[in-house]
This record gives C-alpha cells, structure tokens and sequence, in this order.
C-alpha cells in the first residue's frame, strides 16, 4: 500500500492484504469495464471494502486509481475498434475532468455515511434507468 500522510507528509510503502485477492478482484473489474464500457468502478467499490477493509472514502479514492489504467486499455481497444467519435468524446471528456475534481475535493470533505447512501443511491438509479 502506497500512503501519504497529510499534504506534505512522507510516502510509504506497505504490503497489504491477500494478493491473490487482490488480483482476482482486480481481474473482475477490469472485465466489468471492458465488457460494459464503464462500471468497473462500482464493482472495484465493495470489492475495495470486503477484500481490502478499506472504509468508504479510501476505497473510492482507491478504485480511481484502478479504474484510470483499465479505462485506459479498454478505450484503445474502443478506438481501434471505431467505436470512437471525437465530436461526442472531447466535450464529454472536458466535462467528466471538471466533474472528477469537483467530486473528489467533494469526497474529501463529506462523512463516510452520506458517501455510502449517495454511492448506493447513484447505484440503484443506475439500475433502474437500464431497465427503461
């Protein structure tokens, strides 16, 4: 585990949790993002919190930095694919930087309950909305 402690802290470096855990529950992640376009995230979540104990906060700080190589990976194959339109891409892509840096300066500021009800609220909607 990589932390930092406060804004200028020192770095450091730890091993934590079951690896081969850790791995398949990275594995399930990125083939949830692949497969679907996105999601990744909402699975690497609980799957942060019971494989890893991390509490609210750091699992979704956390499954960011997961997500960010898997999106990565996946949007190559996307392009090489054609599945790729500059004109939807590049304003959505400006509009989801401002969100994440809103939303993560958010994250730091909010208790980890109302985290957890948003989390599983967006969750729920999210579903909901498939559905119709």
């Amino acid at each position: 585990m990589v932390e930092r402690r406060g804004l200028y802290g020192r770095w450091s470096v730890t091993a934590g949790g079951n690896t081969v855990k850790n791995i398949t529950a990275g594995f399930l992640t990125g083939a949830v993002n692949g497969l679907f376009g996105g999601g990744g995230g909402m699975v690497a979540v609980p799957l942060l919190k019971n494989v890893s104990g991390y509490g609210e906060r750091r699992a979704h700080a956390t499954a960011i930095l997961v997500i960010a190589p898997v999106c990565a990976v996946s949007a190559i194959v996307y392009i090489f694919n054609g599945y790729f339109r500059a004109d939807v891409v590049i304003p959505a892509a400006i509009g989801a930087l401002a969100g994440g840096f809103a939303g993560a300066k958010l994250l730091g500021s909010l208790p980890e309950t109302p985290i957890k009800i948003i989390f599983i609220a967006l969750m729920i909607a999210a579903g909901v909305w498939m559905l119709v």
